[in-house]
């Protein structure tokens, strides 16, 4: 087996996860059956009781794991199904070195936190490679070097790099400034983030430069003086408009030649051009295409964190590309509708409005509004788990008379709880069990053969990912059946509905489960393909 495992510094969010799914791109080209996996510092299980404004968005993998984004990075860029295989949190190694210790799993001797926990780690990544029979795994550490939180995962790499030296590459991806007072790119931060890996016993032995602009030769002869690596290791990773081309990038650096090199693997023949096309056709991309999403996790403090949503974001790029548009994606505080009815007239501007998954009662009467505009209006639609049940409320109400229509979520005393609880996930609240007990991974549909949903599709029998607890209530469906609301899409059944749709209507559809996080920029999903189809027809 051989091992990349790739490492932060300076500061977060500068793009790891793009880089280890872009790693992984550049050695698939090469003909090598990768696997990748995320390390989260996080003492949580999995990131299922997190919230997005603080950490990203909670990707669902095939078999229900609720993880970090990255995930969703490595499933885009390298067709990878990620599983409860790919994410690993500390709170998972630790729990399985205490359940081993209780069930005498290490026969009496006294179980410490270094070696066992690296242990643990390096189990796991191994567990992870073999079932996906990949011949080289990349391991992304969350967070930063330096940070005390992940250095068992750092110790984890140097044990694994002293037994196997040949067989592991230590990557830093690491932020270059330049402050505009000074008008010059810095390197000081990331030779004290190199110097924070030696303290730990690592070496790297490449350094991704993360800066505004290309790394020049000045700069990569003080990394490589001052962090121990070769001159040519000093990859350059400047700021893209999308993130399709970092894979492009790498490889015009010869960053697959290097890593084959370092773990002695012999090259292969590169096969790229598919990726390639996709960055000149996003890049050729001319005519706007303005969509509006409507939700609530955007604002963080002073600051609008994107990431809340980012697997709709790249569904949407996605299905522009492919028409080659380009994406205007504006985000619509739903608040702001409850507090002013006249602001609602901005959605005329958008040739699609979205109102993603989401839980609680903030903001929700805004979104019921914003989705009453768009139906009357003729706008297309496209609703996500909330936005199917909320337009659901929003149909009951205003179409079929029920005044007092609700989700039993927000009011548990409605009159007519048109969106309920399922019995099981009744017992799961009563107990207050709310990590990893709702409807989660990936469960089969059936569609009606003439509808919107199965032309899109282009078939009648789907499987898609679910990250939901509460239902469609059965005793309304005849009722608002009767006033023009088509159930499309239920599970095999037909107990359980899975997709709404209007006539009569350029696009309006609300779907039960989450489409986006099977979308991929060389295959858009076919549901965002059609709801970006009606919105480029509807602004004609």
């Amino acid at each position: 087996m051989k091992y990349i495992f790739v490492t932060g510094g300076v500061m977060s969010s500068v793009g790891k996860g793009v880089s280890t799914a872009s790693i992984g791109r550049i050695l698939q080209s090469r003909g090598y059956r990768v696997q990748l996996v995320k390390c989260d510092m996080y003492v949580n299980i999995d990131a299922g009781t997190m919230r997005p404004t603080e950490h990203g968005e909670v990707f669902v993998g095939e078999d229900g794991i609720e993880a970090d984004q990255d995930l969703g990075n490595y499933e885009r860029f390298t067709d990878i199904t990620a599983t409860r295989d790919n994410y690993i949190t500390t709170g998972q190694v630790y729990q399985a070195v205490i359940d081993s210790e209780r069930s005498f799993g290490y026969e009496g001797e006294d179980v410490e936190v270094v070696p066992d926990i690296p242990n643990e780690i390096i189990r796991r990544v191994n567990l992870a490679a073999r079932r996906a029979r990949a011949e080289i795994v990349i391991i992304e550490i969350g967070g930063t070097v330096g940070e005390y939180q992940n250095i068992l995962f750092l110790e984890a790499i140097r044990m694994l790099k002293l037994k196997h030296p040949q067989d592991v590459a230590l990557v830093l991806v690491s932020y270059l400034p330049i402050p505009k007072s000074v008008g010059e790119m810095k390197t000081k931060p990331t030779q004290y983030a190199a110097r924070s890996l030696n303290a730990a016993g690592l070496q790297a032995d490449f350094i991704l430069c993360r800066a505004e602009r290309r790394i020049d030769e000045p700069r990569r002869k003080k990394l490589a003086i001052f962090c121990g690596i070769p001159e040519g290791n000093a990859i350059s990773a400047p700021d893209v408009e999308s993130i399709y081309e970092i894979p492009v990038n790498f490889e015009r650096e010869g960053l697959s030649d290097k890593l084959l090199k370092k773990l002695d693997l012999k090259p292969r023949q590169r096969d790229l051009k598919n990726w390639q096309k996709l960055a000149r056709r996003i890049k050729g991309a001319g005519e706007p295409l303005k969509i509006g999403i409507v939700g609530k996790y955007f604002g963080t403090g002073d600051f609008m964190l994107a990431d809340s949503y980012i697997s709709v974001i790249e569904s949407i790029r996605h299905a522009a590309s492919a028409l080659s548009r380009r994406p205007e994606i504006t985000w619509l505080n739903s608040e702001a509708y409850e507090k002013d009815r006249r602001a609602l007239k901005e959605l005329e501007q958008y040739q699609g409005i979205i109102v993603p998954g989401g839980f609680g009662s903030r903001g929700v009467e805004g979104k019921i509004r914003a989705i009453q505009y768009a139906r009357e209006k003729k706008i297309p639609y496209f609703g996500l788990c909330y936005g199917m049940q909320l337009a659901t409320v929003e149909f009951a109400r205003h179409v079929c008379g029920l005044k007092d229509a609700h989700t039993t979520e927000i009011n548990p005393k409605t009159k007519h709880p048109v969106i309920h609880l399922m019995p099981e996930q009744l017992k799961h609240l009563a107990r207050k069990l709310y990590g990893a007990t709702m409807r989660l991974g990936a469960y089969p549909a059936r569609l009606e053969k003439d509808s919107l949903v199965a032309k899109a599709y282009g078939f009648t029998r789907i499987s898609e990912r679910h990250r939901h607890r509460y239902e469609f209530n059965n005793d309304y469906r005849a009722r608002l059946e009767k006033k023009g609301m088509r159930f499309s899409g239920t599970s095999p059944d037909g107990q359980l509905v899975e997709i709404i749709e209007l006539k009569d209507h350029p696009f309006f559809v609300g779907v039960q489960f989450h489409p986006e996080f099977k979308s991929r920029p060389l295959v858009p999903h076919p549901l965002f393909l059609a709801f970006v189809k009606a919105g480029i027809a509807n602004r004609k």
